[in-house]
């Protein structure tokens, strides 16, 4: 199986301007297939901007609202899948809003629709509710493709779970401000190395409303290592997930095998 250019892109986009952001989408799909990439990942909340306060009640959609549908057809017209974050809206109760991610196939398809488990402060916490769904997974370029988002990956748990449902490549929209810049720095290859996966974490990047968000978007490989890593600029950064590879380095590593799980029972309790 070949190895699976993926395209992380690293940018805010035109926050409150759902039409300029599918134009950005627009363009780094087809810059990411020119370069090969089989898949391109977009930041949390791209479509519409993350500190836009009330006007999320307004640009919020449904999961295949005319917003998704221009990102289906974005995929289908540069053939790549396609993941980037939106606020959904709930289809059978309107005034329900979430932090959702979605994953469309290189021929348009929907394969995949996630909803944030772990709003983060105040501000997510009063638009949103937090989805009950921990692993979403999908298949792209034949590799277990799982969708989280942003603090969930600060969650060793959330991480874990996926792992152990056999997802190879995590998509981790993000939108991580100053000054947790340990997170790309240190905790997302930590997550890749003990899960024995691949993690890509799309960030923001630059100064929006109170937030100042730090890019160092990261492909992690499951050695451990920052396949890719961005800067704090606008950018659109390439990395190869290589399934050859990841067998090699799950056979090698033993952390999944030599779990107890027996143990663990406390980590549930509340």
């Amino acid at each position: 199986m070949p190895a699976l250019r993926t395209a992380l892109l690293q940018s805010s986009g035109e926050p409150g301007d759902v039409a300029a952001n599918l134009t950005v989408l627009d363009e780094a799909a087809a810059r990411a297939a020119q370069a090969g990439a089989g898949l391109l990942l977009a930041p949390e909340l791209f479509l519409t901007g993350y500190a836009i306060g009330d006007a999320v009640t307004r640009l919020a959609e449904t999961a295949d609202g005319p917003s998704a549908r221009a990102v289906a057809a974005i995929a289908a017209r540069h053939g790549l899948a396609v993941g980037y974050g939106y606020p959904e809206r709930d289809p059978e109760r309107p005034g329900v809003l979430y932090n959702a991610a979605q994953l469309f196939g290189s021929d348009g398809a929907p394969l995949a629709h996630y909803r944030k488990t772990h709003l983060f402060g105040e501000g997510e916490r009063r638009w949103f509710t937090p989805g009950d769904a921990s692993v979403v997974q999908a298949v792209v370029g034949g590799l277990t493709v799982g969708l989280i988002i942003c603090y969930d990956v600060e969650f060793p748990e959330n991480v874990r779970a996926h792992a152990l449902a056999g997802t190879d490549l995590l998509l981790v929209p993000t939108a991580l401000m100053h000054p947790a810049e340990i997170v790309p720095e240190a905790v997302v290859p930590v997550r890749a190395f003990e899960n024995q996966l691949y993690l890509a974490y799309a960030n923001r990047t630059g100064p929006e409303g109170d937030f100042e968000f730090v890019g160092l978007s990261t492909l992690a490989g499951p050695d451990g290592t920052a396949r890719a890593r961005a800067g704090r600029g606008e950018e659109l950064v390439f990395g190869d997930v290589d399934p050859a590879f990841l067998a090699a380095s799950r056979a090698e590593n033993p952390y999944l095998r030599d779990r107890r799980p027996g143990l663990y029972g406390a980590l549930t309790e509340a």
